[in-house]
């Protein structure tokens, strides 16, 4: 394992600020919608892909269903892998270059054809979606159309098309969130024209299969070198790499994610992508990419709960009458369909919006990942309850009671991960706050630096009042608070209003923490993710009745039936709205954080007495491991060969 690397509080923030993304050349809905303008010409009419488009991608993914009706999820899920078969089947479909060019081999789909599939195959088993989205979305494809060379473009990508597996390889045992300390070296030998890569990487999606792999390690700054984080695409069969583990996880079991060792593992100075030190760059913007996917990859199986709650609530009788017909079992069955209707809004929205390029995405992508993660996870909770005791039981043992084995337990397993997944949820709070204040920091200045001056305080403090005496008279009075604003939409104008005044709402909330906290307040966690939550609730209401007003128009049966559910959910989320309102100012956050500070100095270890911890020592499970580790010492690569499509 490398050295760590130690850098201060300071150096993080400073090197995650300037990888960052800081100009806004184009316009963002969500942004405005944080600074209290509600745009929603930004996003009416829903954006659709043209009928050229839309013919191609149904036509994929008929193909694409027909192959995925022959796959089993449940060998998945009982062999902890993914059949070579199915891997080839994948390939000879183009799935793995679906987000690739033509002129490279690739499919060059849509991002909501993407989406499409990817929700697709995850209803089948996530770990399909896992492989497919972690070679193309983070994986090698991404990167090199975002900053790769043309010579490096016609090398990889026509691998990665016919299916030569990809994975991204950042995260270290010692580096999570806080890639400031990044202890992976790339060091320049023979007169620069190539590195040499040492280190440990963890979590490695796809990384026990992969065939091409994109390393990112620090180039030490000398003569003639930039130095910095940079990005590499490595051969995985390179001299010196080695798998040492493939990691086991409580969901996903299909997942080939492992341990990879980086040993004196030469890398041509070609590979290199972009130049040394953008790797960081490179990855926040693939991650941004990879971020889209993952509320594609929860759509599928948050359908399918849709499935199985309205079939079990109109089968199970009790107490005289099914038990969807039970107020506390409806309001459940309630909230997971509206909720279906709102993620596929947000994942369709996101998705066009993605294609059309016309505008900056990037919080839009993260309230969607953010929003989307947390949401399905109730949804796959309440299916349990409303299942009862079958929903916690697996479906292996289902079916050898002779009932129907449906996975509802392994689903909760499985989409538990994508609150973690491309960045945790308390992680992108933080990133989309930081864009949501993005405004009010530059107007601030010195104001929002905790090391600033008296002198430079003051001066900053008369641009900032000038940017408040214009910004804020505009959060007084909106289009929310005229009666027959948005009539078009008929009885979802009213849901329009409400988003229109609440985002001023939020804007002025945001205002009054900056003015009470100031340079503090970047460590007011609490409060700015509930700023972020109130405006991926909004977000989503803004999807869910543009999305609706536009299958109206297309279609009157079909309309009214998307306008019930875009109802509902509106009605839903205003509950969730104004209860995150109200705790933005009346919490617990401050004991909160005493309580904790007093735990970690072992105030109460008292109240650990009476359990046995398996964990520590050499207990039980350790001693698994070390003899799994003594008689594997290296976990064997296991290649996959598929032909081209």
């Amino acid at each position: 394992m490398g050295q760590q690397v130690q850098v201060t509080e300071e150096q993080a923030r400073a090197l995650a600020e300037e990888s960052r993304e800081s100009g806004w050349d184009k316009p963002s809905f969500a942004k405005e919608l944080f600074l209290g303008r509600f745009r929603l010409e930004l996003i009416h009419p829903f954006p659709k892909p043209s009928d050229v488009e839309e013919a191609r991608t149904a036509a994929f993914l008929d193909q694409l269903q027909e192959f995925l009706v022959t796959v089993d999820g449940g060998v998945i899920e009982r062999d902890a892998q993914i059949p070579d078969e199915y891997v080839k089947g994948f390939a000879e479909l183009g799935c793995f270059g679906m987000k690739i060019p033509t002129e490279y081999g690739g499919l060059n789909m849509s991002q909501v054809a993407y989406n499409r599939a990817l929700m697709m195959a995850t209803s089948v088993h996530p770990s399909l979606g896992a492989l497919l989205s972690a070679h193309q979305s983070i994986g090698v494809p991404e990167p090199l159309k975002l900053a790769g060379t043309s010579q490096q473009k016609r090398k990889f990508l026509p691998r990665c098309a016919a299916g030569a597996v990809s994975a991204f390889l950042l995260t270290e045992p010692d580096v999570g969130s806080d890639p400031a300390r990044l202890a992976s070296t790339a060091t320049p030998v023979e007169d620069g024209q190539a590195y040499e890569l040492e280190g440990v990487k963890l979590w490695t999606t796809n990384g026990v299969v992969a065939e091409l792999l994109v390393v990112m390690a620090r180039v030490p700054r000398g003569e003639g070198h930039r130095g910095g984080i940079s990005a590499f695409v490595v051969e995985a069969d390179s001299p010196g790499i080695t798998v040492e583990r493939r990691n086991k996880f409580m969901g996903l079991r299909g997942i080939e994610n492992g341990v990879t060792r980086l040993h004196r593992v030469r890398v041509p100075a070609e590979n290199l992508i972009g130049r040394e030190g953008d790797g960081l760059k490179i990855a926040l913007t693939t991650l941004n990419a990879g971020r889209l996917a993952i509320p594609a990859m929860v759509t599928g199986p948050s359908k399918w709960s849709l499935k199985i709650a309205r079939e079990w609530s109109g089968e199970r009788v009790q107490w005289g009458k099914p038990v969807g017909k039970h107020e506390t079992v409806a309001s459940k069955v309630a909230f997971i369909a509206a909720t279906n209707y709102a993620l596929e809004a947000v994942v369709e929205l996101s998705g066009q919006m993605a294609d059309e390029g016309r505008n900056d995405i990037r919080i839009e992508a993260a309230l969607a990942k953010l929003w989307s993660s947390e949401m399905v996870c109730r949804i796959a909770d309440e299916l349990i309850q409303i299942r009862g005791g079958r929903g916690y039981e697996t479906a292996e043992s289902l079916a050898a009671r002779g009932e129907r084995a449906v996975p509802a337990e392994q689903m909760l397993r499985d989409l538990r991960i994508n609150r973690i997944f491309e960045g945790s949820s308390e992680i992108m709070r933080l990133l989309i706050a930081r864009e949501a204040v993005d405004a009010h920091l530059s107007a601030a200045g010195a104001l929002a630096k905790r090391n600033a001056k008296l002198r430079e305080k003051a001066a900053a403090a008369v641009g900032a009042s000038e940017f408040y005496a214009k910004w804020l008279p505009q959060l007084v009075f909106g289009e929310g608070q005229r009666p027959t604003a948005y009539n078009g939409f008929g009885p979802l104008a009213s849901h329009l209003r409400y988003v229109e005044r609440s985002a001023r709402k939020l804007a002025r909330n945001t205002f009054y923490g900056m003015a009470r906290w100031q340079a503090g307040l970047e460590h007011r966690q609490g409060f700015l993710g509930r700023i972020v939550d109130i405006g991926a609730e909004l977000f989503a209401m803004s999807a869910v009745c543009v999305r609706a007003e536009a299958q109206r128009l297309a279609d009157q049966t079909v309309g009214q039936q998307a306008y019930e559910l875009a109802e509902t959910f509106c009605e839903q989320a205003t509950m969730r709205a104004e209860a995150l309102f109200h705790a933005l100012w009346t919490n617990t956050d401050s004991s909160d954080v005493r309580l904790t500070n007093a735990v970690l100095q072992g105030r109460y270890t008292w109240l650990e007495n009476g359990m046995i911890d398996q964990s520590e020592g050499t207990g039980p499970w350790i001693a698994h491991w070390e003899a799994v580790a003594s008689s594997e010492p290296n976990l064997a690569r296991r290649f996959l060969t598929v032909s081209p499509p």
